[in-house]
């Protein structure tokens, strides 16, 4: 079994990759193969919302001006998934959005392959809006019919400085926590895959407010 985590930190090891690495470290003790895909330092352009993806149906978005695509089986064929962001105006950072909105989006349009996967989002934070964008990462997890892995309190680690967060004991613990819950989970769905069918998937009914 696998996790890949996206580290959508501008910085290759700052907070985020360490929280991240904290989760990782957890899986790895219990067999499971674990690899962080640093994004947040790339020119990533958000959704133009052209369809394509829908259209062509190839499990590729339609830009190709950036690494996107070449992501996007690397995640199909993992296990689960760990979305890992710093708090930019309360918020998911911005390169880390404009990739989440066109990969959770092919996925979506292409027989949502993330469904049933094992899903967690971590976020870190100098003091205030981890909450708001820990929600916002956990949209794209519960839109998909992810599983989502949970800790003993909110997925967020406090830190400034690259590598100030595991200075943060209750962090630490969480981040830790986590990824022992994760790993359980994987394990329990790679015994039951032969034995338990998963629900059907049935066809999305789209409404809006008018009709």
């Amino acid at each position: 079994m696998k996790v890949v985590a996206i580290n959508g930190s501008p910085h290759k090891e700052g907070n985020t990759y360490h929280a991240l690495q904290l989760v990782g470290s957890k899986l790895e003790e219990n067999g499971i193969d674990f690899e962080i895909l640093h994004v947040g330092n790339k020119a990533i352009r958000g959704c133009i919302a052209c369809g394509k993806c829908r259209k062509q149906q190839n499990e590729q978005c339609g830009i190709t001006t950036d690494p996107l695509n070449d992501w996007i089986q690397v995640l199909k064929d993992a296990d689960g998934i760990v979305l890992g962001s710093p708090v930019h105006y309360s918020g998911i950072a911005g390169t880390m959005k404009s990739l989440l909105d066109r990969l959770f989006y092919v996925s979506l349009s292409n027989g949502n392959f993330f469904r049933h996967k094992v899903g967690a989002a971590v976020v870190t934070v100098r003091r205030s809006g981890g909450s708001s964008t820990l929600d916002s990462l956990n949209h794209y997890l519960t839109y998909s019919e992810m599983m989502l892995a949970t800790s003993s309190y909110w997925n967020i680690i406090h830190g400034t400085s690259p590598g100030e967060a595991v200075q943060d004991g209750e962090g630490v613990q969480i981040m830790e926590t986590l990824g022992e819950n994760m790993a359980w989970q994987l394990k329990m769905r790679e015994m039951t895959k032969n034995t338990l069918p998963a629900p059907v998937s049935v066809p999305k009914v789209m409404t809006n407010f008018i009709r």
